[in-house]
This record gives C-alpha cells, structure tokens and sequence, in this order.
C-alpha cells in the first residue's frame, strides 16, 4: 500500500472555504484529513486547490485526440500536468463514423497508460451538427445524427463517451436526445435552433451547452436564441476564458447569471497549445498562429479552437473581477459534476483521488500531484 502525508496542508476543502491540516493519501485515493500523527512532508508556504478538469480539449504540445494515437494522447496528458490540468476528456471533431470509431478506440487503449493528466471520458464535438453554425468544423462531414451510429461510439469507446454537442434543429432529434442523455451528457451546441427549439431539446434531456455564445444563435431582445435559453435555464455551460473567444464584460456578465455551479472553464484547445506561432491542423483544415494574435485561425480568419489552457484561463478570470470561488470551482467541481465523475474527482474530500495542485502565495504552480503521484 502507497502512502503520502502532507502536514500543514493549507487548502480549500469540498466547500470551497479555506481551511487548514494534514492529508493523508493512501492509493492514490485522499484517506484522510485533519490533524494526522506521523512524519510528512510539510507544504508550509503552498496552498492545495483541488486539480483542474478540462472537459473540452481537442490537443496540445503537438498532440490531437484525432490523430487516433497513443503518442498525440500521450504529448497532451503530459502538458496538461504542467498546466495543473489532472483530468481531461478528448475531444473529437466532426469526422466520419469509421474515423470517429477509430479514435474512440485508440482513446480506450490509451487510457489507464496516461503518464500526466488523465482521461475523465470522451467528449464527442459533433458530428451531429448544423452547417450554419460549424465553426471550424469539417463541413464534409456534418450530418444528422442516429442512435445507432452513438450506440456504435459508446461500444468501441469501452463507454467512455461522457458528452456529445448536437444541433436539435438539424435533425429529428427529440428520439437521439432521449437515448443518448441515458448513457451520457448531450449538449446543445454548433446550432442555429431558436429559443423554442432549444427549450425542446432541454425538456427532452439535453442539459449542457457547448462553448457558450461560440457557433450559436445569440440573444436579443425579441428573440432568446440558444445563449438567452441557456442563461435562463438551469443547464451547465461551458464558456473559453482566454479574453478572445468573449470579451471580460460578457465573461462578468455571464457570471453573475450562472453563479457559481453552472459555469464550466474549457480550453477548446487544439494541438497548438503550448507550441507558439506557426501551422497546425485541426480536423483536416490548415489553422494559423500568428504573432500578436493569441488565437487559432483558419485560413478565412475564422477562430479555430483556442491555445489556452484551464489554468491561464483561472488567472484571467481573477484578473476579469470573477470572485475567486466562482472561478475555482469552474475549473473544478462543475466539469467534473457535468460529466458525472464529481464523485471521483473535482475537490478535495476523503475518498476522491489524491489530485492537488500545490501553488505559492502569487499562484505560481509549485507542484501537481495526480493520484497522489508527483507530476
């Protein structure tokens, strides 16, 4: 049996509030906190926030979850670590069934082999989308979508599939929804539904947005569109925090709206991140960085997926007015609770694994510890 104490352990504990104490770590798993006998290593001078979970994240380091490969998985899990991300779900694009079914594979392969962050599930971004609303989306390969084809996912996934974004409107969808929110997360998301289609499409299960106000029908003052649906629904959203997919009065805004359980910080990054300027590929599409952008762009300007991550997005969140709770359990605890593994992971509580981001008064990360396991 592996152990770890961490004494003097200043921390934010299940609540979110700041406390004091040691913890105990025994498999990988928290066993204990409180005052603990024994010798351990004192953090003294570090604060424990609980590990970032990115739930939408295509790649990064070079890497892309639809390379269907254990060496691109492998290059994002172990730049994630060093980004304090300590659980990811790989994200695919909008491709055909036969690739799609490839990389659902390869993901379950490569899972429990993670040398960094670690695989929460698989997000499918598509391919059941609208063509309006694409985005940097592989028009080729935009359909409408059946229970048979996300049967056939799930099954080579080992089910691992935790989300799926869909446009309701694009097809039939009202049966999909109802069969696919019983085996995972369906979100609303590259669509141009209106208020009624979306509140449909939420009555018949859906209960999540795909990145917020990015490829999607916006609110005005005759019209709700997805974003004013969204907002007025109890549903958690997912929202890229990098000051260039939504402006900081938007981000405060929408804040105030969806509190502190609703809002979920993703990357949407893609093989880019971490890489600096030059040509990548995203979804078989040529995608440019350029200096002095600080964005991922298509060849018609168009922003393709982000090169952020889940920690820069905190600290611009803080630097934005976002309270400090809010901000933290948006990186956290609701991912975590939108995918179903909040039980597991998203907090610091006796029974969730051991994973603790360990950072200095100015929040530079110190040390990241998954499973209880230095990174």
């Amino acid at each position: 049996m592996s152990k770890l104490l961490l004494k003097n352990v200043s921390f934010f504990n299940e609540l979110f509030e700041k406390e004091a104490g040691d913890i105990l770590i025994e498999n990988g798993k928290i066993a204990a906190i409180g005052i603990i006998d024994g010798e351990g290593e004192d953090m003294t001078g570090t604060v424990a926030l609980p590990g970032f979970v990115d739930i939408h994240i295509h790649g990064a380091a070079g890497g892309d979850a639809s390379d269907a490969s254990a060496e691109s998985l492998e290059k994002i899990s172990s730049y994630l670590a060093g980004q304090g991300v300590t659980s990811f779900c790989p994200t695919t694009m909008t491709l055909g069934q036969e690739t799609l079914v490839n990389i659902v594979s390869a993901i379950r392969d490569y899972k429990g082999r993670e040398a960094g962050a670690k695989i929460a599930g698989i997000n499918l971004e598509g391919p059941f989308i609208a063509m309006s609303k694409k985005g940097a989306q592989n028009s080729d390969f935009v359909r409408g979508g059946t229970a048979a084809e996300f049967d056939e996912l799930v099954e080579a996934s080992g089910d691992l599939i935790k989300l799926i974004t869909i446009a309701p409107e694009a097809f039939d969808s009202a049966d999909f929804i109802r069969h696919a929110s019983e085996k995972c997360t369906v979100s609303i998301g590259h669509s141009a539904a209106d208020s009624q289609q979306c509140r449909a499409a939420l009555n018949e299960g859906a209960s999540h947005f795909t990145h917020l106000y990015n490829a999607m029908t916006p609110m005005t003052h005759r019209e709700a569109g997805i974003v004013g649906t969204a907002l007025d629904s109890d549903a958690t959203c997912e929202l890229i925090c990098d000051g260039e997919h939504i402006c900081e009065t938007v981000l405060r805004n929408s804040f105030k709206i969806l509190g502190e359980n609703r809002a979920c910080v993703i990357s949407d990054s893609m093989r880019a991140a971490g890489l600096g300027n030059g040509e990548f590929e995203l979804g078989g599409q040529q995608v440019f960085v350029r200096e002095g952008d600080g964005v991922a762009r298509l060849a018609d300007g168009n922003i393709a997926a982000s090169i952020t991550n889940l920690y820069r997005e905190f600290k611009n969140l803080l630097a934005f007015g976002i309270d400090f709770k809010t901000a933290l359990k948006s990186c956290t605890i609701n991912p975590a609770r939108a995918i179903g593994a909040d039980g597991e992971i998203g907090s610091i509580a006796v029974g969730k694994a051991a994973d603790l981001i360990f950072v200095d008064e100015n929040l530079e990360i110190k040390r990241v510890y998954i499973n209880g396991t230095l990174a």
